[in-house]
Parts: structure tokens; sequence; C-alpha cells
């Protein structure tokens, strides 16, 4: 992440903080806005132009969504294309996290948006016709968004499906697993708190996680929400994921660390 795109992010995320009426309604309303401007090479070439006046810029984000878009979200907009960013895509993913932390800001305290997508992903890698299905280049976004819909209306809350109809329409060629994984850092982000999947051969006894939380929370410094599951293919030993981090103390990842030495 470039320097312009990490002082856009720090000003957009504040002025989502400093408005204070971010409801559902204006995610989805940014999610839409980072669609349309992302399927529009004339409009996001415009708003992304260093040289465009910001009035000119707020011109035309009324001109295109004033109709339709609440002033809140109009006003968070304009502090995004005011901004400076290191690339277009660096632009459609400020957009998507204002997104993101507001439909986190939106949800009730018994709401838990990030375990959602996480259930939502687990239950997409371990079926192949269904991962096929909705990270095709070849299923229509309409297509995946009525399959997305089918699974989760009635099962999940309103924000996780907003979030995940959108990421299904506009996934800007990443992987779904990516997809749901960033949306769930965000969200959690939104909340001080980061996700931390363990990944462990068997299922980890209430002790030995009450321990293990406590471990990693002073190791990282925050709070943390964990993803717990099990893959018996680790043979033994824990797999931690926080954000990009990965600590693999596995027994299979030792192995294959001990084939590697022998091979050479």
């Amino acid at each position: 992440m470039g320097s312009a795109t990490r002082e856009a992010l720090a000003a957009s995320r504040a002025k989502l903080s400093s408005a204070g009426t971010a409801n559902l309604a204006t995610a989805d309303e940014l999610f839409s806005a980072g669609r349309i401007i992302g399927g529009s090479a004339q409009l996001i070439s415009m708003l992304s132009d260093t040289s465009t006046d910001a009035a000119d810029k707020r011109s035309i984000l009324s001109a295109v969504f004033g109709s339709n878009f609440s002033d809140a979200t109009l006003e968070l907009l304009d502090t995004v294309v005011s901004n400076r960013w290191s690339s277009t895509d660096d632009l459609l993913a400020g957009i998507e996290e204002l997104g993101l932390r507001a439909a986190a800001d939106s949800a009730p305290a018994t709401v838990n948006i990030d375990a959602e997508l996480f259930a939502f992903g687990t239950a997409v890698s371990s079926d192949s016709e269904l991962e096929l299905a909705v990270s095709s280049k070849l299923g229509s976004p309409e297509s995946k968004v009525a399959l997305v819909e089918a699974l989760l209306v009635g099962k999940a809350s309103p924000q996780t499906l907003s979030i995940v109809r959108h990421l299904m329409q506009q996934p800007r060629g990443r992987r779904i697993g990516e997809l749901l994984r960033t949306a769930a850092a965000i969200v959690a982000d939104q909340s001080g708190l980061a996700v931390a999947t363990i990944t462990s051969a068997t299922a980890i006894r209430a002790v030995q996680l009450e321990r293990l939380q406590k471990g990693l929370a002073a190791k990282f410094g925050q709070a943390l929400k964990f993803n717990l599951v099990v893959d018996p293919a680790l043979i033994g030993g824990l797999r931690v994921q926080v954000g990009d981090r990965v600590m693999d103390g596995s027994v299979a990842s030792k192995l294959k660390d001990l084939r590697l030495q022998l091979a050479r």
C-alpha cells in the first residue's frame, strides 16, 4: 500500500467516524457507488485524476448519485475522491472498506458479522461445486447474487448478506477466500479487534483455548476474535493466522521442512 493510499484511507475512516450517521443503507450505497465507479473507465478516470478540481469532482458525484444517495453517503464519497490514491484499484478498495465499516457499525451487538463471513467461507471451501459457482468468471454477477441469497437469506444477518452480495458483484480479481477474509478483518477492526484463525488437527480443549487466546492477545497487543478450524492433515500442532501473519507450528509443516532439507 502506497503512502498516498494510507493517507487517503486515514482521512476516509476519520470522516466515517466523525459522521456518526452510518447505517446499512449507507453501506449499500457505498457498495453500489464502488461498483458503478469501477464499471466506468471514464468516471473512475475523472474521479481519480489529481488534476481535476475538488469542486468538479463534487459536481460529478452529485450528477451521478445525487438523486439516489443520502447526503451522508455523498459526503463520504466526496472525502474519498478529494484525496489522492496510489492507484484506481486502491480508490475502489477504499470505497469498499468504508462500506464494510458502515455495515459493521450498523450491526446490533448480538450480530457477529465476521463469524458469519467465516462460516460462509468454510461452507464454500468445503463444497467444490459451490466454490466453482460463486468464483467462476463464467458465471454472471446476477446468478451469483441469487445463489448467495438462496444460501444466506434467513440464516445470516442483513449486514453479512449485503457484504457478500457486493463481493460477488465486484471481486476485483480476488478469490472467494481472500474476499471473505479481507472483509472479516475489516469488520473486526472496526470493532477494535483482529481475527485469528486457529487451525488444529483435533478440537482444542477449552483450557488450552483460553491459554492460547491470552497468549496471542499479548503477542499482538490487541483483543482477538477466534475462528477455529479442525484439519486432520496437520497431524498435530497449530497453525495461527492473524491478518497476513502466519505462525505454522503444525507437525505437517515441520515434516515438509524436514523433507526439503533432506532433498538438498
